[in-house]
């Protein structure tokens, strides 16, 4: 089972020799085997990583989880169990947008019960059921990291620290981003495609305070202001 992967490429190969150790190795543990990241969406290229997802039966089962390089290409391995597999699909958070993609895009290698059909059926209905202020909370606590960074970053510019405020720029740009996918529900496929699809990569100080206004106003106008007196702290 290697419907829509590369198997011709590199990353492709190693990905089917991964499958085939672990399922032999670890039979009567694994219940599914997928990848997501470029593998699943059929345009890996030299430099890209392999994404694997082991879904076992058990916690503590199967293969270690692991980050590492094999044979030049780097290798994330995640393990998880069914039941919380499930469960995460059910969760969305301040990152949902850089999340999404995994559950709905995941290709099997080994998958004999389709859990990977359920992974993505129960997100896509967590997200029919989800009601436009749950992403606009999760969008506010974005905004408020973008902001942060942003406000750190002019500081350390003040002060000559020029590095220190390009690693801040560069965080407030990502949380930016991800005001904008909670607010449209739109998710990227990673923080690069995030940046570049909502028009942030190359955005300066200025540029950057005028996106966090729009967004400030944007999510007052959907029923509460970014800032505050303490009387609100808690409602």
């Amino acid at each position: 089972m290697h419907d829509g992967i590369d198997t011709t490429s590199p990353r492709g190969q190693l990905a089917v020799r991964l499958h085939e150790v672990i399922e032999r190795r670890w039979s009567a543990e694994v219940q599914a085997i997928g990848v997501h990241g470029s593998l699943a969406h059929g345009d890996d290229r030299d430099g890209s990583d392999v994404n694997l997802l082991v879904v076992t039966y058990r916690p503590a089962a199967g293969p270690k989880p692991a980050l590492r390089r094999v044979d030049g290409i780097l290798v994330d391995l995640e393990v998880v169990t069914g039941d919380e597999g499930l469960r995460r699909a059910r969760e969305l958070t301040s990152r949902w947008p850089l999340e999404a993609d995994r559950y709905v895009t995941t290709r099997p290698l080994h998958d004999p019960k389709g859990w990977f059909g359920r992974l993505r059926d129960t997100h896509l209905a967590r997200l029919a059921e989800a009601r436009p202020p749950e992403f606009t909370a999760l969008a506010r606590h974005n905004w408020a990291l973008a902001a942060a960074a942003h406000a750190r970053a002019v500081r350390l510019a003040q002060w000559y620290d020029t590095d220190a405020a390009l690693i801040m720029i560069a965080e407030s740009r990502l949380h930016a981003a991800l005001v904008t996918g909670l607010l449209s529900r739109t998710y990227f496929r990673n923080a690069a495609d995030a940046v570049g699809r909502t028009g942030v990569a190359g955005a300066d100080m200025q540029e950057l305070s005028a996106v966090l206004k729009e967004q400030a106003e944007e999510l007052a106008a959907r029923g509460r202001p970014v800032d505050g007196p303490l009387g609100d702290f808690f409602d």
